[in-house]
């Protein structure tokens, strides 16, 4: 429900949004402007009918057709009658009789005579119909005057009538009506489907908003927590092990319950439901499964029973266990001994710990970095000068600051055996959103970017499941971005741990200059046989052997997996950009591959 309520608020935000700028602008032009009154002669003082006009029924009464309508006129110095025979009106000459035509002749004098503006008169057109007087049935001229205003006059075709005066800001002002009662063929319906639809999806919006409102509130939230009973938290490692008891305010959620007794669960989202990071296996038979829980969690672990900390609210004793064990209340620090771009806008930062690390630094890991409350100068961010063009692109606030401590997630880029018990990460710069609304570039992104030798840094961990299967099944690797981290160290660590089977690599770039590690993976290629290394990128190619363009996805399916002769039989670990993710996994899906073969970590954002 929340999901169908944030697109169909986003549908119908959007068509509020152009209700209201259409009826602001429609309210700001001018009236008479809009009504073509600007450049409109004032009409004549209404003039006795001549005694010696022809008797009306004399006119019109003359075996042509039977007339339903009749009426008198003027048709500027000549009096006439307008006989309506049900499908056409007869124009005829009061004192003579003669039926009178409409010619482009008269009906140029009947605009001019319309007309008090400057503008000089262009030839008339007979038009079938035009939605500039869309109310009008029947045939009409059109006499353009040559003004500020691009006034055009139209006449009835049948009657000399001036139907209308159109010209520029009617014009403006049309289209906003168009777009305000959402008629966008006739114009004219202000009760047409889609508008009903709009106001049907307003009104839905507006229920379940309310439903959604009161079903997010939780009556314990607003009860101060000295006042509530407490219940017992026990918290167990993976493993089974018991690691702490803790006494737990009824109505708190398990994530707000351990962070109050010091154990902070990793989180992007501070606990908003948002980024999957807090998971937690209940202990026993787990409540029901939310919206957010299946969003973030696949359906094996829903089954086996985890459940996002941030939405498990404490309502009796409860038992749980957390990833990670006791590494999450434990606080580390290093020494930053390198900070190298790799790329433009990735950076290769290794940490020294004080610690030696031990065998749960596995690949595929990840650390949460503590992010400080700082406040710094652009020019902090210190980037190499073949760099520079890239980053003069970005539109960075002068100064770059974090109000409060938070907590980020980075992936370890290499099996601490291989960097001597170093801690190597690769993190890419979040610059925000670079329009006209602004938003601030990544907080821990920032705080990584500013890091130079010597600099001090705290973080919790090594944390996350997601890690190399046991056995020695064929080994497909997809990934973007950032997402080479974890899928380098785990293609290191089994093609140096004597991995046998076949381990392909895909990676999908933008283009060559933004690949990193691209000459070490083209290197270990060389050096193992049963490793391929793929590189995508979605721009034009540059020229070069092996390069290959496309989506990384569609080209690992054309190329790989459409033709593989034992697709179900392979291992596939899949990192990078959520819509890489999003649609490698709907991929996978399609071709049948059972979902314990995929693993996967999707940054959590």
């Amino acid at each position: 429900m929340r999901k169908i309520h944030k697109w169909v608020g986003l549908l119908i935000g959007l068509q509020f949004v152009l209700w209201l700028a259409s009826g602001l602008v429609m309210s700001l032009l001018d009236h008479d402007r809009v009504q073509g009154h600007q450049y409109r002669a004032h009409s004549d003082e209404p003039r006795p009918w001549p005694e010696e006009a022809l008797p009306m029924g004399a006119v019109v009464m003359d075996g042509r057709g039977q007339v339903q309508r009749v009426s008198s006129a003027w048709l500027l110095e000549r009096p006439v009658y307008q006989a309506y025979d049900g499908q056409k009106t007869r124009l005829s000459d009061a004192m003579t009789g003669a039926t009178i035509d409409i010619d482009a002749a008269l009906a140029s004098q009947l605009a001019k005579a319309s007309y008090a503006g400057p503008g000089k008169e262009q030839a008339p057109r007979l038009l079938e119909r035009t939605m500039e007087v869309r109310d009008h049935e029947g045939r009409l001229w059109r006499v353009d005057f040559q003004d500020a205003e691009d006034t055009t006059v139209y006449l009835s075709a049948e009657t000399g009538e001036v139907l209308e005066h159109r010209n520029r800001t009617w014009r403006l002002f049309d289209v906003f009506w168009m777009l305000h009662i959402m008629d966008y063929t006739g114009r004219k319906n202000f009760n047409n489907p889609l508008v009903i639809t709009a106001g049907i999806g307003g009104l839905w919006l507006a229920l379940t908003g309310i439903w959604l409102l009161v079903a997010s509130f939780r009556v314990n939230e607003f009860i101060p927590k000295r006042w509530r009973s407490t219940r017992e938290l026990a918290v167990f490692s993976p493993d089974g092990s018991a690691l702490r008891t803790m006494d737990a305010a009824t109505g708190d959620t398990v994530f707000v319950a351990l962070a109050r007794n010091g154990l902070q669960l990793p989180s992007n989202c501070g606990g908003g439901q948002s980024c999957g990071l807090c998971e937690v296996r209940f202990r026993g038979k787990a409540p029901a499964a939310t919206s957010a829980d299946r969003e973030h969690l696949s359906e094996s672990k829903v089954k086996m029973g985890y459940r996002l900390a941030c939405n498990l609210v404490v309502d009796q004793d409860l038992e749980v266990e957390v990833v990670g064990g006791a590494g999450l209340w434990t606080e580390r620090e290093a020494t930053v001994e390198s900070a190298v771009a790799v790329t433009p806008f990735l950076r290769e930062i290794v940490l020294k710990p004080d610690t030696a690390p031990g065998p749960d630094y596995q690949p595929g890991a990840y650390l949460q970095i503590h992010i400080p409350d700082y406040s710094m100068a652009r020019q902090n961010i210190v980037h190499p000068e073949h760099h520079k063009s890239d980053w003069a692109e970005l539109d960075l606030p002068d100064t770059l600051s974090n109000k409060e401590a938070v907590r980020r997630s980075y992936s370890l880029s290499l099996p601490v055996g291989k960097t001597g018990g170093r801690l190597s990460l690769l993190a890419r710069f979040s610059p925000g959103r670079q329009n006209r609304k602004r938003h601030p570039p990544g907080k821990g992104s920032t705080y990584l970017y500013s890091l130079k030798p010597g600099d001090r840094v705290r973080f919790s961990g090594p944390l996350g499941d997601f890690a190399i299967k046991p056995g020695g099944n064929e080994k497909v690797f997809i990934g973007g971005g950032a997402g080479m981290a974890p899928l380098r160290s785990m293609i290191h660590a089994c093609l140096e741990g004597g991995a046998k089977e076949r381990v392909h690599y895909w990676y999908g770039a933008r283009n060559l200059r933004e690949a990193p590690y691209v000459d070490e993976m083209s290197a270990l290629a060389a050096k193992y046989a049963n490793f391929s290394w793929h590189l995508v990128l979605s721009e034009e190619a540059e020229c070069g052997a092996g390069l290959l363009r496309g989506m990384v996805h569609e080209v690992a399916h054309d190329v790989l997996l459409r033709d593989h002769p034992n697709l179900h039989a392979c291992d596939f670990y899949l990192c990078g950009p959520p819509p890489m993710l999003v649609a490698t996994r709907q991929l996978l899906q399609r071709m049948e591959v059972p979902e314990s073969r995929v693993a996967f970590d999707d940054f959590k954002v």
